[in-house]
């Protein structure tokens, strides 16, 4: 008698690239160093993000990486992203989850990676930002 087995569908990483102004954004870590490789010219080190001023490199981008097992989302409007913070709050945990990052006279507010780190730096004390914002 032969056991029942059944496929395991493995599940793809999702990454949500930002539009900003010009530019298509997203942060992602890759274990995969040809991947990254791939992508280092659109990396910005100083904001730990990868950036897409045209169309076309960011469809290339998203071509790649759906080869290399990702799916991706495209978000234009940032409402439900942005998480806020008072001045006087630690924020280096939020801050690490997030794509932009900018400050008022009285509040940090952050644009999260994804809604994973939004429920992530809500559980840290952040707010859902409900205003409207450009970064």
């Amino acid at each position: 008698m032969q056991a029942n087995t059944f496929d395991v569908v493995e599940r793809r990483k999702r990454i949500t690239f930002f539009k900003l102004g010009k530019l298509w954004v997203f942060k992602q870590f890759f274990d995969n160093h040809e991947l990254f490789n791939a992508l280092l010219d659109y990396y910005n080190k100083d904001l730990y993000r990868f950036e897409f001023k045209s169309t076309g490199a960011r469809n290339n981008a998203l071509k790649l990486l759906e080869r290399n097992g990702f799916d991706y989302d495209l978000v234009e409007d940032l409402m439900g992203y942005v998480v806020q913070l008072p001045k006087s709050a630690k924020y280096a945990q939020v801050l690490k989850n997030s794509v932009a990052f900018k400050e008022t006279a009285n509040e940090r507010l952050f644009l999260m990676k994804d809604l994973a780190a939004v429920e992530e730096a809500v559980g840290l004390g952040a707010k859902v930002y409900e205003g409207e914002i450009s970064f």
